[in-house]
């Protein structure tokens, strides 16, 4: 089975996007943990599928597959990939795009300097009380994790973990975000963020994925990492993201309650064929 895709970007998190609307596709047979090697494959943190809708009033399905394999419900940067995508391969005409996720609907607004404007919907941020919260003899264990990593556990179309640090550029997060992942109390996993506030309209950004591990950047991770800020009230409604590893930057906006917005770049990196 041949399978035509295109490798695109944005910030330098990096994905697979395969049409499966105009070539057929068995999702089963495709080796998605050994096409995101970086030294035997493809190499990309997530596998973006653009499929047919299935509710009358979206255009498209969009699902994502982390790198190891696993389907994850949501991913910002992706959705400004996916809508470029759509568009430069003429599937749609249309603009906004409206976009169904395994959680979600979503609505994507290409700009006219091609950066995308994604409507990410309204954060649940009773989601550590409604869905983490464990019972019984596990509640201790987890206010002791509680209380060495404090932070605000959210959901953005996908869970967060995120916490304030003064510097995030001197601390080795692959073991803290891996203790909180592995500690049993994310059955579906969770995102790590790591946020250092700069002003009241900029922070710096690291985020731990699960099931990638840290990438260049993450934009429900930008979300999540504002609306925590905004709630603490450190800050404004507009923050502009900037992620270590990178020289760009992500606009997260939000306003306590309201849906929230991600603007930024994707790009285009090559055209490819491959071979399962």
């Amino acid at each position: 089975m041949k399978i035509n895709f295109t490798k695109m970007h944005g910030l330098g998190n990096d994905f697979m996007v395969i049409d499966a609307i105009n070539q057929t596709i068995s999702l089963s047979e495709i080796p998605i943990g050994e096409l995101s090697d970086r030294h035997f494959g493809v190499g990309f943190d997530q596998l973006l599928l653009v499929e047919k809708a299935i509710k009358d009033e979206m255009d498209f399905k969009y699902r994502i597959f982390n790198a190891d394999g696993s389907e994850v419900e949501q991913c910002g940067n992706g959705a400004r990939c996916f809508a470029r995508f759509v568009g430069k391969k003429g599937l749609t005409s249309k603009n906004p795009i409206a976009v169904e996720t395994q959680n979600t609907d979503m609505s994507l607004l290409i700009n006219e300097d091609d950066t995308v404007k994604v409507d990410m919907g309204v954060p649940d941020l009773r989601y550590e009380e409604d869905q983490i919260i464990p019972v019984n003899e596990f509640r201790e264990r987890y206010r002791i994790l509680r209380e060495k990593y404090p932070g605000c556990v959210l959901s953005v179309g996908n869970p967060h973990y995120v916490m304030v640090k003064d510097d995030i550029r001197n601390i080795n997060i692959r073991d803290i975000a891996m203790e909180i992942q592995d500690s049993g109390f994310f059955p579906q996993g969770i995102n790590v963020g790591f946020m250092q506030i700069d002003d009241r309209g900029q922070i710096q950004l690291r985020v731990y994925e699960r099931g990638v591990g840290e990438t260049l950047s993450c934009g429900s991770g930008a979300c999540a990492a504002v609306i925590y800020g905004i709630t603490l009230g450190l800050l404004d409604s507009q923050v502009n993201v900037n992620f270590e590893h990178t020289n760009s930057n992500v606009l997260v906006e939000y306003t306590a309650n309201e849906h929230v917005f991600l603007s930024g770049e994707a790009e285009f990196v090559f055209e490819g064929e491959i071979e399962i």
